[in-house]
């Protein structure tokens, strides 16, 4: 199996996870991590007057019936506009992996992100004071806050990456260069440079607009996405059979020394972002059917399954305190405060489970049994859905209690399955100390011997 993944899988692995596009995609959606956690804070700050009411009557009382607008304002500037974000930093980290700057790609790319943006709204308006009769019509100029959310984040990443390509390449023509005097300050020398090339991407990403309302009767590149590509694969990605995929991809890439979520993350990090920010948006909205919730979202992941990290083990480590507190100690000692918050490199590469076939069982089918157990148990409604971004630092079980709103029946999910992890990875430490106890024997005896 080892030797399997070593020669077919390890050689794909590699080049998946160094592809310039992936990265630049996982790399800004990790540099986003302060506005999603402190917006996602903020709703459920909110939100806990209404999962606990002495807190909200507390609040109120304090700031007045409105004190949850700096929470709505703190998501508005953040959540409501994350694929313009991420269309920003998409692109700067794409051109800059090609050795550009950046800046001006960075600026092109918004123009043609906004430019593929309906310019009109539907909107009903009173005609009186008493409204008693309303007009209806497109008025000019007003766009719909979903075209800013994470409702088109797949949309900026598309343009964002289109728009650099287009740049970059066109930049390259020499043809379309304009050589300054050499009189001219630098800046305004590199700005007319790749004038040009900013020009021809703005026009060729707007005729394309074009043509495509004119293909598609007047729908937009969003909303086409949306209808064709988005919602299919959305509900594709928020099932179990998926869930298990991306649990098991994960660990088995760490068993051969590769970093699983980084490898995936290209992948994996956009799709999870979209379903926890809207989840995070329907927790804004109030939204109560529970059905509306994604349940593969956000961090799941870390509030569930990765309860020390990859592996879950923080369960390893207190299996290793109950079954082989002398024989672990040093090592105990070394992984134990880390996995407290999610880092376990030095479990990994230390006990070590990396290419160590003794822990391949606990280490990748223990997450899978916790990936199908949390999933179904928020299927079902006996925990609550992920409706908060949480740091992946974040120690286990606080963590559910966080992710899930402030709910202690995620937080118990959460305790549950580090049990579940701890009694699956147990019979593994109580063999290895075996295993360890007989070589250490045996090799006494053949020192003994050889000193006769």
């Amino acid at each position: 199996m080892m030797g399997f993944i070593e020669k077919f899988i390890m050689p794909f692995a590699l080049k998946l996870g160094n592809q310039r596009h992936l990265l630049a995609i996982r790399d800004t959606l990790i540099g986003m991590i302060a506005i999603t956690i402190v917006g996602s804070f903020a709703v459920l700050f909110n939100n806990l007057g209404q999962i606990i009411p002495p807190y909200g009557r507390m609040m109120e009382s304090i700031f007045g019936p409105n004190w949850s607008t700096l929470g709505g304002d703190i998501w508005f500037g953040t959540f409501a506009f994350l694929s313009v974000f991420a269309v920003f930093g998409i692109s700067y980290k794409l051109a800059r992996s090609y050795g550009d700057e950046g800046f001006e790609a960075m600026l092109i790319s918004a123009a043609c992100f906004f430019l593929l943006l309906p310019q009109t709204a539907n909107v009903t308006l009173p005609i009186d004071e008493a409204a008693s009769e309303t007009v209806a019509g497109g008025v000019w100029g007003l766009v719909s806050v979903n075209y800013f959310n994470a409702t088109a984040l797949f949309t900026a990443i598309i343009v964002a990456l289109v728009a650099t390509e287009i740049f970059l390449r066109l930049a390259k023509i020499k043809a379309l260069v304009i050589k300054m005097p050499d009189g001219v300050p630098p800046a305004v020398a590199k700005s007319f440079a790749k004038l040009v090339p900013g020009m021809g991407t703005i026009f060729l990403v707007g005729l394309f607009g074009v043509v495509f309302r004119m293909i598609t009767d007047g729908k937009v590149l969003n909303d086409w996405l949306n209808t064709v590509i988005v919602s299919p694969l959305t509900s594709a990605v928020d099932s179990l059979p998926f869930a298990i995929l991306i649990v098991l991809l994960v660990h088995l890439f760490w068993m051969v020394g590769l970093h699983g979520p980084n490898v995936l993350g290209g992948i994996t990090t956009p799709l999870f972002e979209k379903t926890g920010a809207e989840n995070i948006d329907l927790a804004q909205a109030g939204v109560q059917a529970l059905g509306e919730y994604h349940i593969l979202a956000g961090s799941f992941l870390d509030a569930f399954v990765y309860l020390g990290g990859s592996g879950a083990t923080l369960g390893l480590i207190i299996a290793m305190i109950i079954a082989g507190r002398k024989r672990y100690k040093q090592m105990i000692g070394l992984g134990g405060a880390p996995g407290i918050f999610q880092i376990n490199e030095p479990i990994l590469f230390g006990l070590p489970i990396v290419l160590n076939p003794i822990w391949f069982i606990p280490f990748v089918i223990g997450p899978v049994i916790t990936t199908i157990i949390s999933y179904l148990a928020v299927y079902y409604g006996i925990v609550p859905p992920i409706t908060a971004k949480i740091p992946w630092v974040t120690p286990p079980i606080v963590g559910g209690y966080l992710a899930t709103g402030g709910s202690f029946l995620g937080a118990g999910l959460a305790a549950l399955n580090l049990i579940i992890s701890t009694v699956i990875y147990l019979p593994f430490v109580y063999a290895q100390v075996k295993i360890d106890s007989k070589n250490k024997t045996e090799l006494t005896k053949d020192s003994d011997s050889v000193s006769v």
